[in-house]
């Protein structure tokens, strides 16, 4: 094999040449091809805000629906134990003051049946081993 020697082999030529003083002006002639008026400039993330805002939108909603809900239902029912706690911690109503706020259909729902048969008596005797309890009570 023969020995290549870099600096002794001769050297070609690209073919390619430049104007001579073609630089110097090189670039007062791009400036000069450019156009006057400036281009508008459209951001890549305009659209990703609006989805933003409309994801935003619909959370605060679905967040807001529960709260007003909870509130309308639970300010226009009354629930009975509440009511019966009320009633038993507030000093000043007597049981007469209660009796003539209600009417005849309030006193209907109120009424309690007290009366107990022979046979749930006779039941609950023998379904029971400790009969000593219900004789001393």
């Amino acid at each position: 094999m023969k020995e290549f020697r870099l600096d002794e082999t001769e050297k070609t030529t690209s073919g390619f040449s430049v104007p001579e003083h073609y630089f110097d002006d090189f670039q007062t002639k791009i400036v000069g091809q450019l156009p006057e008026k400036e281009t508008k400039v459209l951001s890549l993330f305009s659209h990703k805000k609006t989805w933003f805002f409309a994801a935003a939108a619909v959370l605060i909603i679905a967040l807001c629906i529960p709260i007003l809900n909870h509130n309308s239902i639970s300010s226009s029912e009354i629930d009975k134990a509440n009511l019966e706690t009320y009633l038993n911690y507030n000093a000043n109503l007597s049981d007469d003051d209660i009796v003539e706020l209600l009417d005849e259909k309030d006193l209907e729902k109120i009424k309690i049946n007290l009366s107990i048969e022979d046979k749930d008596i006779e039941d609950i005797l023998s379904t029971n081993s400790n009969l000593e309890e219900y004789v001393l009570n």
